[in-house]
């Protein structure tokens, strides 16, 4: 029975009572009329002002359209995202959560807001997206997560490109909430730093309505169906950098991505210190292996991190031998006059680029992206750009070692998990 089948009694239900409606649960291909009505009927629940109309097809019939949740014991998160979603401008939309048998109560949450739940077998991102997706039958997906706050009208701003041909997908930026804790927000505003997060998407704002790009994070991006089955959604068993990979696939398949920079989505972000370095280590890790599999999607900024552990050791090892070896003497301070020994050399060189890592790091913050830049949070920016590209090259440096022993087959099975969860 796939998920058509199965919402015929929800749709039978929902014709019965537009009182009941609390969820954006609508119709499917069935009939343009019946989407109005359930549209309406929400219209009535939200405010009639702040509906907007479904978006038509060319022959003038609707797209249908879902949002896609893959979840694991996150119940009480997952509740404010399901919440916000039941409030969305743009009602003619079901929700998906593929859970990923969870042991707390995700799926009275799912139930209490009217979502689809699916119980899921898989052990990894990429395989709950599949298991969901082989079953539903819209035609826009639009995919977020569940440790998000959707604004009210994002499922609206991301919908409304696809009356473009030209639009396989299109995605936005991300950012920490505002109620996120001050740690968070410092983790945010490294992220999005100017210079030292190379090629990172989470903060990306270009200039533009709609702008092409290469690839759109999976907290805040929608794709047309077609395009999803034509490639095969999303690599089989991928444990990390599986939204990447899909990307490349679509781009591969000659078809074009776009992004949204006013369709912002507040994603919370990992706390200091521990959840945070490990999602960093997570990142290096499925990233490079990710492009051990997929080279179209490597970056030289990739490669280069793995090199920044054993730099800092060095530098470390450096500074601590011309130390001690007379390097650090008062006269060799703050002037290039005098003998340049081994000792000075070492001690005052690596000193030096640790000052100019501290202040790239401190500009960069600066004039980054995040909304979260202040005082303090700038302040506090090499710190959290040190510890996130110590954990991020530590991941590579794992990496490595397992492409060399299993080859291809690094990277696959469970996910590796960095969140405090419900259960």
């Amino acid at each position: 029975m796939n998920l058509a089948q199965k919402r015929a009694g929800s749709d039978a239900f929902v014709r019965g009572s537009c009182s009941r409606v609390n969820s954006p649960r609508i119709l499917r291909k069935s009939s343009l009329a019946l989407d109005f009505l359930i549209g309406g009927c929400l219209g009535r629940v939200m405010g009639e002002s702040e509906t907007v109309p479904v978006l038509l097809k060319e022959d003038g019939t609707p797209y249908t359209a879902a949002v896609l949740i893959p979840t694991i014991n996150n119940a009480d998160e997952l509740d404010i995202v399901l919440e916000r979603l039941g409030k969305q401008t743009y009602p003619h939309f079901e929700v998906v959560i593929a859970d990923s048998k969870s042991k707390d109560h995700t799926k009275a949450v799912c139930e209490k807001h009217g979502a689809t739940w699916l119980d899921d077998p898989s052990r990894n991102r990429a395989d709950a997206c599949n298991f969901a997706l082989k079953q539903m039958d819209h035609d826009l997906v639009l995919f977020t997560d569940d440790d998000t706050v959707p604004p009210l009208n994002w499922v609206a701003n991301l919908i409304r490109w696809f009356d473009n041909p030209e639009v396989g997908a299109v995605g936005g930026p991300n950012f920490a909430p505002d109620d996120d804790p001050f740690g968070a927000k410092c983790a945010d505003v490294a992220f999005c730093t100017k210079f030292m997060t190379a090629g990172t998407r989470y903060g990306a704002q270009p200039k533009g309505e709609l702008v092409p790009i290469t690839h759109n994070p999976g907290v805040n991006c929608a794709h047309r169906m077609a395009n999803l089955r034509e490639v095969g959604f999303f690599e089989e068993g991928c444990i990390g950098a599986e939204d990447v990979v899909l990307d490349a696939k679509i781009q591969r398949a000659g078809h074009k991505l776009f992004i949204d920079p006013s369709n912002v989505m507040p994603h919370r972000r990992r706390r200091p210190f521990k959840p945070y370095m490990k999602q960093m280590r997570n990142y290096g890790y499925t990233r490079m292996v990710a492009n051990k599999r997929w080279p179209e999607i490597a970056a030289w900024s990739h490669t280069a991190i793995g090199f920044f552990p054993p730099l800092v050791v060095f530098a470390l090892l450096a500074i601590t031998y011309g130390a001690l070896a007379g390097g650090a003497a008062d006269e060799f301070w703050f002037t290039l006059s005098g003998e340049w020994t081994l000792a000075r050399i070492a001690f005052h060189i690596p000193l030096g680029l640790v000052g100019l890592y501290i202040a790239i790091s401190w500009l960069g913050a600066a004039i980054g992206t995040s909304p979260h830049r202040s005082l303090g949070t700038v302040f506090l920016a090499p710190l959290f750009v040190f510890l996130a590209q110590w954990a991020y090259g530590q991941g590579v440096l794992k990496a490595w070692r397992e492409i060399r022993r299993t080859g291809g087959r690094a990277g696959e099975g469970s996910q590796i998990d960095d969140r405090v969860r419900t259960a």
